[in-house]
């Protein structure tokens, strides 16, 4: 695998979110504005690098029996950090994202490049899998809250783009989009629309029906 493969296939081709289908909850709960989008994007992708290049330098030294809980105590250690940080220069960010940002530690895009990816190679491929995958999920999430935010509640970053009826403008805000489960419909939107153009990117199916000699499709 080269480096650029390794870099740019998790954006379109290999996508975390819409392809592999991992790290669905914070794109569901946090998506309703750009700002918590656009932190929780920075915060993952900086665990995720941080962990595959700290495993990657380690790997030759971690026993097969413990690799599992060597590599949870390094994401939790890169979570810590994080949230520290949040803490220190973006107060009510942390309080924002609270909860999530702590969940990054059980997060299955940051665990899974671990175990298939930084754990058998080297440390810049492992650097450019977790710079890469964080940049596929935060793709995902930037594009869910722009939708959300903007035909929400009418603002892009809190600044006003569509001028709401309630200020003497136009625009009737869809407020059913700030709601979770909008972003879900998003989502699959994206699926969709992503399968639909790159088809090789449809899941097989995992039996072929079988028919008896002589039975006709549908009887």
């Amino acid at each position: 695998m080269n480096a650029r493969q390794t870099l740019f296939g998790p954006i379109f081709d290999q996508n975390p979110i819409m392809l592999q289908v991992l790290g669905i909850c914070s794109a569901l709960a946090i998506t309703n504005s750009v700002s918590t989008a656009l932190t929780m994007s920075i915060a993952l992708t900086a665990v995720v690098t941080f962990a595959n290049v700290s495993i990657s330098l380690i790997r030759r030294q971690i026993p097969g029996s413990v690799r599992i809980v060597v590599q949870v105590t390094i994401i939790a250690t890169g979570v810590i950090v994080v949230d520290e940080v949040l803490k220190a220069y973006a107060p009510d960010m942390a309080r924002t994202l609270t909860v999530f940002v702590g969940l990054i530690v059980t997060n299955c895009i940051v665990l899974g490049r671990a175990e298939s990816f930084a754990i058998k190679n080297g440390i810049w491929l492992s650097f450019l899998d977790g710079l890469g995958n964080g940049l596929g999920y935060s793709f995902v999430l930037i594009v869910v809250s722009v939708v959300r935010e903007l035909f929400g509640a009418g603002t892009i970053l809190g600044y006003e783009v569509l001028p709401l009826v309630q200020d003497g403008g136009w625009y009737v805000p869809n407020q059913m989009l700030l709601l979770p489960p909008s972003a879900f419909f998003i989502i699959g939107l994206m699926i969709w629309i992503l399968r639909r153009a790159r088809p090789e990117q449809v899941e097989k199916p995992e039996f072929e029906e079988i028919r008896l000699h002589g039975e006709e499709k549908g009887s």
